[in-house]
């Protein structure tokens, strides 16, 4: 089996349905340009029956995107599809992405429908789709909450229409990771024709838990990850693409791996935060301005000592700035004699000691001691000692 773990961005239509986040043409461009330099497999450029701008968005995205797949999202609905292939019709690689509600919260509640009717028409849009395109993704919305052995029976039938690829979304977030990568797991094992196509996570974070159940779905034999920069998306986000990349990139012992440049996350998480104005929250994961920061003495001590004790991750290896030693009331000795070593101030272990006491003073006082204090410090010390 191919231990290649394809990346589908859908920061472009997922992540771009948080409000206040709607990009115009020319900045969707702009993005999809670096998304297909960041290594990115899969550019979800839109939904282009949604708006005519999102309809241009798409068709503009597909003629200037060389070597990733362009992607448009359909409803399981004739007219949807006709649209997206018209939206995809200058892309070098097109993918059509259609599908429908299996839970049977969505057959009852949403279509009123049966069981047996959902497969019928998740059958007719692939169909309808594999007429324009040779790619068709299908996605079985709420597969988080749909009953395994009639999910299935969906993957089997769109596979035999065929589907190249099949999304099993935990949509509103509800799995668990273990019973995520059951749901995955249960669907290898028992979908006949499952060799002919790539199994796809796309989980949403409601419960905080979408990066883990994406990671359990490709362990256990899925090998598509639809995934967001900065895990932005509806209600509480999609999977983050920084997450789950890293994980595979650390946990080698998986044998599993993407393509991503991994030193372009935090550059591109900030092109993404400013264009989007959506500011990324400091203690998140990978790209945080405090991801690589440490400002516990104990914490403090043992990485100026050995980077790796407190930091899996190289800040390089990300395209981070660096990791950095924040000077907190909880720092100690060693945090302050490296600062003042980085300001070029060569103090003894009695300096040191000394002007620790001045420190804590100051830092009980303050969120965090910062440079113009600590050069005030030195110099009023310097001063004393020349005097003296």
């Amino acid at each position: 089996m191919d231990q290649k773990v394809h990346i589908f961005d859908t920061t472009l239509r997922d992540g771009e349905q948080v409000p206040g986040c709607k990009l115009n043409t020319k900045e969707k461009l702009h993005l999809a340009v670096q998304l297909e330099e960041l290594g990115v497999d899969i550019i979800e450029a839109g939904f282009p029956i949604s708006s005519p701008g999102d309809f241009e968005s798409v068709s503009q995205i597909a003629k200037v995107i060389k070597h990733a797949t362009v992607c448009g999202l359909t409803r399981a609905v004739q007219k949807d599809i006709e649209v997206a292939a018209q939206a995809l019709k200058y892309a070098v690689r097109p993918r059509i992405h259609t599908g429908i509600g299996t839970s049977d919260f969505h057959i009852k509640s949403k279509f009123n429908s049966t069981r047996e009717e959902i497969i019928a028409r998740a059958i007719q849009a692939v169909k309808w789709a594999k007429n324009f395109v040779d790619d068709v993704e299908f996605f079985a919305e709420d597969a988080g909450r749909t009953d395994n052995e009639y999910l299935a029976r969906v993957v089997e039938a769109v596979i035999a229409a065929g589907a190249t690829v099949v999304n099993i979304p935990d949509t509103t977030g509800y799995c668990l990771p273990d019973q995520y990568g059951q749901k995955i797991a249960y669907l290898m094992n028992n979908v006949p024709n499952v060799d002919k196509a790539i199994l796809s996570c796309h989980c949403h974070n409601d419960l905080g838990l979408a990066t883990a159940n994406s990671i359990s779905g490709v362990i256990s034999g899925a090998r598509q990850i639809e995934c967001t920069i900065n895990g932005l998306g509806e209600r509480a986000g999609n999977t983050s693409l920084e997450e789950v990349v890293m994980i595979i990139e650390q946990h080698k012992h998986l044998g599993l791996y993407t393509n991503v440049k991994t030193q372009m996350l935090n550059p591109l998480s900030r092109e993404v935060a400013d264009i989007m104005r959506m500011p990324v929250q400091p203690n998140k994961a990978i790209v945080g301005s405090n991801a690589f920061s440490h400002s516990s003495g104990i914490h403090q001590d043992g990485f100026l000592k050995d980077a790796q004790t407190y930091e899996t991750i190289n800040p390089e290896q990300v395209g981070a700035e660096g990791s950095k030693i924040v000077l907190t009331a909880r720092s100690g000795r060693s945090a302050l004699a490296y600062r003042f070593q980085k300001l070029g101030y060569e103090f003894t272990r009695n300096d040191i000691d000394f002007l620790y006491e001045q420190f804590v003073l100051v830092a009980d006082g303050k969120k965090e001691v910062i440079e113009t204090d600590l050069r005030k410090m030195a110099e009023a010390y310097v001063r004393e000692k020349e005097i003296a």
